[in-house]
C-alpha cells in the first residue's frame, strides 16, 4: 500500500465574531488505502473534507486524531519523510506567475536535492514529456489554462515521488483540456505513480480512477470501483415530474419490478434492472391511478446516483 489511514479527523476552531469560538469538524474518522500504481479518486462536494484529507497525507495539515502512513512512513512522525516522496499539486498551483516556466522548474529540483545540472536536465525531461518545451521561457503567467495545469504537474512531479497529489486538477478548464489532463494523468500510472485526487466532477472520477470514495460531511459514505458502486443500484434509472410526489411514489415502491425510488427536488427516480422492458408497465401502473406525467426520461445509473442513494441529494446540487 503506498495510502494507509485510520480514523482520521482534523477539527479546526472557527471565529465566530465577537470573540466567540466554534469548534468545525472537518474530517470526522475516514479509512482509506491507496494501492501502487493506482488512480484513487476522492469525490465529493466542495466542503466535503476532501482537501483537508489531501493535506493531512501529505503533511501539511496536521491529524486532531487517527494515524496514517503514506509511502511507509509515518504523516505525523516523518513527516519529511514522507515529503521527500511525494509530488503535491493543489488547486492554486503553486507556481509563481511571474517568473519563468525554466526558472520555477530548476528550482523545484534545487529544493528536491538536486545540483544544478541534474535540475536543468530533469527540466528539459519534464516539458518534452508535458509538450512545454516551446514556452518553457516564458513567464508562467502568459501561458493558457491547460499549460499552467500541465506545468503544475511537471512540479509536483520533479523529484519523480512513487505517489502524487492531485486536489481538483481540472477545475476551470475547457473540455479539450480537461480531456488532455486526463491522459497525462493515466500517463502517470501507465508509468508506474501511484495517484490520489480530489474532484466534485462525476465525470473525471468515473473515467479516470481504479476506485474512489465518495466524501460527505468529512466522512466515507461510499467505496469501491466506479463500475461496482453503479451495479449496487439496479442498471437503469426512470425521472420523472409529476404534480403528486408522494402518492406517484406510493404506487411505484409497490411495483416488484423496481428496486428502489428515490425523491429529489420536484422529481422521482426510480432503479429498475431492465428500464426498457418496465417501463411501460411503470406508465400503466401510474395511469390507473391517474398520476399525471409531467416530463419522463429513462437513463444509466451513474456515480451521482450512488451520491443520491448513500447521502439523500445530488451531487450536482451538493457542489
Amino acid at each position: 500500500m503506498i495510502i494507509e489511514a485510520h480514523d482520521l479527523r482534523k477539527t479546526f476552531v472557527a471565529k465566530r465574531g465577537r470573540g466567540k469560538t466554534e469548534e468545525v469538524e472537518a474530517v470526522r474518522g475516514i479509512d482509506l488505502s491507496v494501492d501502487e500504481g493506482e488512480i484513487f479518486a476522492c469525490l465529493g462536494p466542495n466542503g466535503a473534507g476532501k482537501t483537508t484529507t489531501v493535506r493531512m497525507l501529505a503533511t501539511f495539515t496536521v491529524p486532531t486524531a487517527g494515524t496514517a502512513r503514506v509511502a511507509g512512513f509515518d504523516v505525523v512522525k516523518e513527516a519529511a519523510e514522507v515529503r521527500e516522496r511525494i509530488g503535491y499539486v493543489g488547486q492554486a498551483g503553486g507556481v509563481d506567475d511571474n517568473a519563468p516556466g525554466r526558472e520555477s522548474l530548476v528550482l523545484a529540483g534545487r529544493i528536491a536535492g538536486m545540483s544544478r545540472k541534474e535540475a536543468l536536465a530533469r527540466a528539459e525531461e519534464l516539458f518534452a514529456a508535458f509538450s512545454l518545451s516551446e514556452i518553457a521561457d516564458r513567464p508562467v503567467k502568459t501561458l493558457s489554462g491547460g499549460q499552467k495545469r500541465r506545468f503544475s504537474l511537471a512540479i509536483g512531479l520533479v523529484n519523480r515521488p512513487p505517489l502524487v497529489f492531485l486536489d481538483e486538477p481540472t477545475t476551470g478548464l475547457d473540455p479539450q483540456n480537461r480531456a488532455n489532463l486526463w491522459d497525462e494523468i493515466r500517463a502517470l500510472r501507465d508509468r508506474g505513480t501511484s495517484v490520489l485526487l480530489t474532484t466534485h466532477y462525476l465525470d473525471e472520477a468515473d473515467a479516470l480512477c481504479d476506485r474512489l470514495v465518495i466524501v460527505d460531511h468529512g466522512k466515507i459514505v461510499a467505496e469501491g470501483t466506479p463500475e461496482k458502486l453503479k451495479k449496487e443500484l439496479a442498471g437503469d434509472v426512470v425521472t420523472l415530474r409529476l404534480d403528486d410526489l408522494e402518492g406517484a411514489r406510493k404506487v411505484l415502491a409497490a411495483q416488484p419490478y423496481i428496486k428502489e425510488v428515490q425523491t429529489e427536488g420536484d422529481s422521482l427516480r426510480a432503479y429498475l434492472d431492465d428500464g426498457e422492458h418496465g417501463l411501460p408497465a411503470l406508465l400503466r401502473a401510474l395511469e390507473a391511478e391517474n398520476l399525471a406525467i409531467r416530463s419522463i426520461s429513462l437513463d444509466r445509473a451513474t456515480l451521482d446516483d450512488v451520491f443520491l442513494k448513500h447521502t439523500g441529494r445530488s451531487l450536482r446540487d451538493a457542489a
